[in-house]
């Protein structure tokens, strides 16, 4: 499109964080197979919610890519962790995900204010936010997975994970 000005440095990060983040997407959907094959449904549908949720920040990033006149590029992902050697392993890796997330959206706004392109700055204010909640979650995953170790414990807490974790209450749903 003529006359849209972005810096290309801008460009190629918004296209790397667009591409990290449906790669994240597609590693809490392998955790939510493991989770399934296991039985931990509660743990399944929490990590397929956040599958969707990364989704949605892929499209934040290619709606501003496409606002200013620049068609994102989307890359080829490769295969998500899929084995895992307990719930606190994938506990464990969420964790380690969603700081690499952090990072990638730092390197990004690291970017934007040196190119001083302020559109892309506010858009990457509300992710800077959003990564302070993501890695909290992460956190408080394996706390309360290191805490569920008496009898019936990881059954409780998969049953009610989504809940913990603010993603609803969900208690009448089968697992």
């Amino acid at each position: 499109m003529a006359g849209v000005s972005i810096n290309p440095a801008v460009v190629a990060e918004f296209a790397r964080q667009l591409n990290h983040e449906n790669f994240a997407a597609y590693g809490y959907q392998a955790m939510a197979l493991w989770c399934e094959d296991r039985n931990f449904g509660g743990f399944a549908r929490f990590f397929l919610k956040q599958a969707s949720e990364e989704r949605g920040h892929a499209r934040k990033f290619t709606d501003h890519l496409l606002d200013r006149g620049v068609l994102p590029e989307l890359t080829a992902l490769a295969a998500p962790r899929g084995q895992f050697a307990s719930l606190m392993d994938v506990a464990r890796h969420a964790l380690t995900m969603e700081q690499e997330n952090t990072t990638g959206i730092h390197a990004a706004y690291e970017v934007a204010v040196r190119d001083k392109d302020y559109p892309a700055q506010v858009l990457l204010h509300w992710f800077i936010s959003e990564q302070v909640e993501e890695e909290d979650w992460a956190r408080e995953m394996i706390d309360r997975l290191a805490r569920a170790e008496c009898p019936g414990g990881l059954a409780e807490l998969d049953r009610h994970i989504e809940r913990y974790l603010g993603g609803g209450d969900n208690d009448d749903t089968p697992l």
